[in-house]
């Protein structure tokens, strides 16, 4: 099977993506990093056990080689889950020059990237995702941080990692719940910047949910190819990037509302995004049928398409802690057509509409 590899053209902050089956063992370029170097790999118990040895062979040329085992579980995406790999490093010593290794999912690539961006100011790290949604979304772009109680993944920086290593061999051992999460995710893609992309995942779902490798391969090599493009043009989400966040100011605040970990992020965000196309239809940019068919793509992923029955009032209470939000008032990512995104703030009357019809 190929291995594919894209590059997020950021000036002398541009990394590769590789992408794959069995990239995790032996790959010279993660070699090539941890060369010398003190080199800690941040897991959780879960992944460390399926997937760290095979590393073993690419960090073979490091200096000193530590494990950092966390709890699994958006739950410890916080302060005190930093905390432990700060202690790790600095009782061994490690130097302005070391490397951190993410291994496992978003919450563990988002912490250790965070890490990473105030340990001694700032060191290298290397994203290498194991869960379909953070291979598609979040191992690609240097956003990294913890989540508040009040809000989702508010405190946090960007840093881009050196590489990333998405290895869709690892996909095998997700349960089935994990995997439609990553599919969110890339339905978001296809909704927001490619219709025939969306249409392929279509297309394509049974054989995504049952594992194909090469279906695989293709969408995430897809998806990254358009997060790539949007992060080398907007870094720093000064405006197109925003666009990413479609369906996820509902979903953050599903999310936050529920208690982290309660539903998936992925799930949050399907319901979310079909919220989002429902204000998009009663704002008249989207038309009806569109927003049907997205509605039943997400379904058919296996993800929620409804929000849990909160009053209207408790979703704005929640979404006001968004970091699209100005001054407290949400801002919403909607679509004035598949394919085609766009940021702004709406009437309260059709929002409310859409909390009450999309709910429950």
């Amino acid at each position: 099977m190929a291995v594919h590899e894209l590059r997020v053209s950021l000036g002398d902050r541009s990394y590769p993506i590789v992408i794959g089956a069995g990239v995790l063992a032996g790959n010279d370029a993660l070699a090539r990093l941890a060369q010398g170097r003190q080199v800690a790999v941040v897991t959780n118990d879960t992944v460390g056990e399926l997937y760290e040895a095979r590393l073993a062979a690419s960090l073979a040329g490091a200096a000193v080689c530590v494990s950092i085992r966390l709890p699994d579980g958006e739950a410890y995406k916080n302060w005190a889950s930093l905390d432990r790999v700060f202690d790790r490093l600095l009782q061994e010593r490690f130097d302005r020059q070391c490397l951190l290794v993410a291994l496992g999912g978003g919450v563990i690539g988002d912490l250790t990237g965070f890490a990473a961006s105030i340990y001694q100011r700032g060191v290298d790290f290397v994203q290498v995702p194991t869960t379909l949604l953070a291979q598609v979304d979040s191992s690609v772009g240097g956003k990294t941080g913890i989540n508040h109680p009040l809000g989702k993944n508010m405190i946090g920086a960007f840093h881009q990692p050196r590489l990333v290593l998405a290895d869709v061999q690892t996909l095998r051992t997700l349960p089935a719940r994990e995997l439609s999460a990553g599919l969110a995710e890339m339905i978001k893609h296809g909704a927001i910047a490619d219709p025939d992309y969306l249409a392929g995942l279509e297309r394509d779902l049974a054989a995504l949910r049952a594992c194909d490798p090469q279906a695989l391969a293709a969408a995430v090599l897809r998806s990254c190819e358009i997060k790539a493009a949007v992060v080398a043009a907007d870094e720093r989400e000064a405006g197109l990037r925003a666009t990413l966040n479609f369906g996820h100011t509902f979903g953050h605040a599903i999310e936050a509302g529920l208690g982290y970990g309660q539903w998936l992020h992925g799930e949050a965000v399907g319901a979310g995004m079909v919220m989002a196309a429902d204000l998009s239809r009663r704002l008249g940019m989207l038309d009806a049928a569109a927003a049907s068919r997205l509605r039943e793509t997400i379904d058919a992923a296996g993800l929620p398409v409804r929000g849990p029955a909160w009053a209207p009032e408790r979703y704005v209470e929640l979404m006001g802690v968004d970091k699209k939000a100005q001054q407290g008032t949400p801002r919403f990512v909607l679509l004035e057509r598949l394919g085609k995104a766009t940021l702004q703030r709406v009437p309260d009357a059709p929002l409310r509409a859409t909390l009450l019809d999309c709910t429950g």
